[in-house]
C-alpha cells in the first residue's frame, strides 16, 4: 500500500534557520562560493534537515511523534537549494512494506529533489494510529 506524498518546501532562509537551531554554520550550507569551490553544485541543504523532513512526513503517517519505533536513512545525493524565493522541493513517499504481529508497520520511504533520489536505504517502523 502507498502512502499519500508529502512536498516540503525548502528556502536558503530554512538552512540559515536550521543552521542557528542546529549549530552548524558550515560555508556550504549558506555560501555558493565556498560549495562550489569544494566541488558542490551549489549550496546543499544539511543532511540531517532532509532527514528531518522525512520524519516530519513519517510522524504525519503514524498519526503522532511518540508512533516512530525505528527511523534510519542513507544520504546518497545533497539537495541543493538556489537563492531563489522558490528554493526547492524535497518529496516524500512510501509504501508499507509489512505489518507484524505486534501491530508494528514496516516502511520503505523515498525522498526525491527534481526527480532524483536524495535517500537510500529510508526505512521506518512505526505504530499505526488506529
Amino acid at each position: 500500500m502507498e502512502l499519500p506524498t508529502q512536498t516540503f518546501r525548502v528556502t536558503r532562509a530554512d538552512l540559515v534557520r536550521y543552521a542557528g537551531a542546529s549549530g552548524d554554520f558550515n560555508p556550504i550550507h549558506w555560501s555558493d562560493r565556498t560549495a562550489t569551490k569544494v566541488g558542490l553544485p551549489g549550496v546543499i541543504a544539511h543532511g540531517m534537515f532532509t532527514m528531518a523532513l522525512v520524519g516530519r512526513a513519517v510522524t504525519a503517517w503514524a498519526g503522532a511523534p511518540d508512533a516512530v519505533v525505528d527511523f534510519g536513512v542513507r544520504f546518497t545525493r545533497p539537495v541543493v537549494v538556489p537563492d531563489t524565493d522558490e528554493g526547492t522541493e524535497i518529496e516524500v513517499s512510501a509504501v508499507v512494506k509489512e505489518v507484524t504481529e505486534d501491530g508494528l508497520t514496516r516502511l520503505d520511504v523515498t525522498a526525491t529533489c527534481l526527480g532524483e533520489k536524495v535517500l537510500s536505504q529510508a526505512r521506518a517502523t512505526v505504530r499505526m494510529a488506529r
